[in-house]
């Protein structure tokens, strides 16, 4: 069953739609598991460009239930950047964006996760709590994962924009307490025009987001917790390429 509904965010004086998927038997407890750009996630008639991630029927034909809850974000110009933007910077690409990313972390872990609890058949402890997004959603999964792990303990880090904030994220994991059960994903296609892509199994480093998410994975794993990274030969950054990995994320954080 989907559902949409607005909820208002204090943290960030606005509605956000949200867009909910709750398993068909109903009953429960279930898992919960947070997407950023809720709504390019279930209906193409909904996605930004016109194609979703068909995460509603990879779930239908999944043994594992979970409720979804996909937060759509700010539709203004620049209004999506701040909010998935967690660090401010002085120079660069993201220089002028306000960085709201801890404002919509917390309103996510204060208000929405409450509130769903509270309505919804949800086991609401951290093992049972995921987040994912990808491109700058992406981002802001792993710094959910990294600052809120005592709430979160699984990252769906798909396409993430880590490039221009990975020294602040990367000194956040090192003075960051995380469980040794935390899983991390991140991906990468060959297509994104990062330039030459590194191959995860053969370990070059001439690809820079290959760096940054190697070195994401290996503070994680450093922790004790698991990491998988994926190179999607053929991958551009769009939804039609990241539905393709559902097989592959999901399953490693929820089941493996």
């Amino acid at each position: 069953m989907l559902l949409k509904q607005d909820f208002y965010f204090e943290s960030l004086g606005a509605n956000r739609p949200l867009h909910i998927r709750i398993p068909d038997s109903g009953e429960g407890p279930f898992p919960v598991f947070y997407f950023f750009d809720g709504h390019n996630l279930f209906r193409d008639e909904d996605a930004t460009y016109g194609k979703s991630w068909g995460l509603d029927e990879y779930c239908a034909g999944w043994d594992k239930q979970i409720i979804i809850v996909g937060i759509e974000c700010a539709h203004g110009p620049g209004e999506r950047m701040s909010e998935y933007l967690p660090y401010g910077r002085s120079s660069g690409w993201l220089s002028g964006y306000e960085p709201l990313g801890d404002r919509t972390m917390q309103g996510i872990i204060y208000e929405l996760k409450p509130y769903i609890d509270s309505v919804f058949p949800t086991i609401p402890f951290r093992e049972c709590t995921a987040i994912g997004g990808s491109s700058m959603g992406g981002l802001m999964a792993a710094y959910g994962l990294v600052k809120y792990n005592q709430y979160i303990s699984k990252g769906a880090c798909v396409s993430p924009s880590l490039g221009g904030v990975s020294g602040s994220l990367w000194h956040d994991m090192n003075n960051t307490e995380m469980s040794p059960d935390t899983r991390i994903y991140l991906s990468w296609g060959t297509m994104e025009g990062y330039g030459k892509i590194a191959d995860p199994d053969r370990e070059d480093t001439s690809s820079w987001i290959y760096r940054t998410c190697r070195a994401t994975a290996n503070k994680v794993i450093a922790a004790g917790g698991k990491a998988k990274l994926y190179c999607q030969v053929g991958g551009h950054h769009c939804e039609a390429d990241w539905e393709k990995q559902l097989g592959i994320f999901m399953p490693f954080l929820w089941q493996e």
